[in-house]
């Protein structure tokens, strides 16, 4: 039945070393094969259960083996590593029955070729060569197996058994063990899961009055924010009279065609109207600051004439200079595409940071220049003055923080120069940047888009005015920014129009009957779809209220009395620009 083989001639393939040959013919081969298979395993290093696995695998494929109506040649091969294994070749290609789905469950791999089919049982890794003398041992050791009968075979099986039944006897128990130690932990788990959840429930509780807290701490400030703004406002205004009168009478006792004055009293009549004159920028400085602050300045973008302001700065600055030995340069801009911003802010954001130069600087240079980048224009003021200090240099934004120091003393101001300067540049959609050396100078930078004036034709301009008149001239000024114009006299059918067909430009006259135009402003901004179509407000009388409206909306406002085509023209520019600028924050978002 049995006969041991060497290299490919005993039916190995190139590389595999044949260690046995066993023939299955008759029942009686089946207890020989087991063994055999057995005697293999624990020669080459496979532990009990995995011989056990062999042995099992073996003797279920012989007892199919059996059946067949000729003998069957099973070659034992050792595989060579890289990937060391013990192969059972089995020379027949029929694999159907229960035998087979055993050794498919208890093998490696069952690997069907055609005429032969083998099973593979990997050797355990780190698994030594074996030499040639220990191959050919490994063969005569498992020759001499042929003797085995029936009883030694049932023996061994019994042992398997009893082995078997003792591996899973400790692995119950070593089983109830784990389960006991995982209901420890879970009992601890459910403790912890019990006090996490209380204390995240405390926590919440806190997170909840906290929120309720910042909330009322939140609408505290936002009142205190607008009681502040209105307070600022509100003395501006009364202020500004009086000092206006002020002003008004000591011009009058200055006035040369007047009672003649003695040389005092027309010094002091001078010291009145300068104390005056001071008093009053800083209150128009406090009301535009507190109208920054509270959000309702808007930008009234349009071409600026950037050479012209320039020389308007230069003249308005030039008395400021209050000694020879300094000296102020404003440089002539450089060649550049049409600025369009607001011009009034931006001449206010150069005067606040060249006349502070000029307070800080005893000699030397204060000089504006105007330089171009790829998208953006800068204007910065250098001058030689005495510095700020490292530590000052972000203070210096706060409201009414003056730097201390010989200078400070006689100066006129608030403090509110460089926050206004930088709250306007931001809402020009700018920054303003500061470096400063103290005992060299300090430099200011103001950076601004470089915008480009948008006179496209609007696909459909919708204009909702009732007097006819008025709506024929708008009609009339829109020509060449409109390809379609969409005339409706009353609010309602204004609000029909813009859901039926979504327009590219809405004019709306402020009273509009049964729908107010500011009303159908904000249903506009109001809705996804028309929240960045440009709304020009037409009205008879314009005053600070709708300016704020439309400034809170992002709309342009033009007089009735102006509409023509260059008017009508820029104000369009001014509304498809607004609605791309971001809303200014107020001092209580911030």
């Amino acid at each position: 039945m049995t006969g041991p083989g060497t290299g490919a001639e005993a039916g190995g393939r190139s590389g595999d070393e044949v260690l046995l040959r066993v023939t299955v013919h008759r029942e009686a081969d089946v207890f020989p094969l087991r063994q055999h298979g057995r005697d293999a395993a624990a020669a080459l290093g496979l532990d009990g259960q995995n011989q056990i696995r062999v042995a099992t695998s073996l003797s279920d494929v012989g007892r199919e083996l059996v059946r067949l109506t000729t003998p069957t040649t099973l070659v034992f091969l050792l595989r060579r590593p890289p990937a060391p294994a013990l192969l059972i070749r089995v020379e027949t290609g029929e694999t159907g029955g229960p035998g087979w789905d055993t050794a498919r469950r208890l093998m490696d791999e069952v690997l069907a070729e055609g005429w032969a089919t083998t099973l593979v049982k990997a050797l355990p890794v780190g698994h030594e060569p074996l030499r040639a003398e220990e191959v050919e041992r490994l063969r005569g050791l498992l020759s001499v197996r042929d003797a085995a009968d029936s009883l030694d075979e049932l023996r061994s099986q019994n042992q398997d058994l009893v082995q078997t039944l003792e591996d899973l006897e400790a692995k119950q128990r070593e089983l109830v063990r784990l389960n006991e130690e995982l209901e420890d932990t879970n009992q601890g788990i459910i403790a912890l899961h019990k006090e996490l959840s209380d204390e995240l429930e405390q926590t919440n509780q806190g997170v909840v009055a906290l929120y309720a807290e910042l909330e009322e701490k939140s609408t505290q400030l936002r009142e205190a924010a607008e009681a502040r703004t209105r307070f600022w406002s509100g003395i501006s205004h009364e202020l500004r009279s009086p000092v206006n009168s002020v002003l008004g009478l000591a011009r009058l006792l200055a006035d040369p065609e007047g009672d003649p004055l003695t040389d005092e009293q027309r010094q002091q009549v001078g010291l009145i109207e300068e104390a005056g004159s001071t008093l009053l920028a800083l209150i128009n400085e406090l009301l535009d600051t507190a109208k920054a602050e509270s959000g309702s300045l808007r930008p009234r973008l349009a071409p600026v004439d950037l050479p012209l302001l320039l020389a308007r700065l230069h003249g308005s600055v030039q008395p400021l200079v209050r000694s020879s030995d300094v000296e102020l340069v404003v440089d002539h801009p450089p060649p550049m595409p049409e600025l369009i911003t607001d011009e009034v802010m931006l001449g206010r954001i150069l005067r606040n940071l060249l006349s502070n130069a000029l307070k800080f600087t005893e000699r030397g240079r204060v000089r504006l220049a105007v330089h171009l980048d790829p998208d953006t224009v800068r204007f910065v003021v250098t001058d030689t003055g005495i510095g700020i200090p490292e530590a000052e240099q972000n203070r210096i934004f706060e409201d009414f923080y003056q730097v201390a120091g010989p200078l400070q003393v006689g100066a006129s101001g608030t403090g509110l120069g460089l926050p206004y300067a930088r709250r306007l540049a931001g809402i020009l959609g700018g920054d303003l940047a500061l470096r400063s050396t103290p005992g060299e100078g300090t430099e200011v930078s103001v950076r601004l888009p470089l915008r480009q004036a948008d006179d496209s034709a609007a696909a459909l301009a919708l204009v909702v005015v009732p007097e006819e008149a008025v709506r024929t001239r708008l009609v009339t000024a829109l020509e060449g920014l409109a390809e379609r114009v969409l005339e409706v006299s009353d609010g309602r059918g204004a609000l029909a129009a813009a859901r039926r067909e979504r327009p590219d430009l809405v004019v709306v006259s402020v009273d509009v009957p049964q729908v107010s135009g500011t009303e159908i402003l904000s249903v506009l901004r109001g809705a996804e779809e028309s929240r960045s179509v440009p709304v020009l407000l037409v009205s008879h009388d314009v005053d600070s209220g709708l300016e704020r409206t439309a400034a809170g909306h992002a709309a342009a406002v033009l007089p009735v009395a102006a509409i023509a085509p260059a008017p009508v023209r820029d104000a369009v520019r001014a509304a498809r620009t607004a609605v791309r600028l971001p809303t200014p924050p107020t001092e209580a978002d911030r």
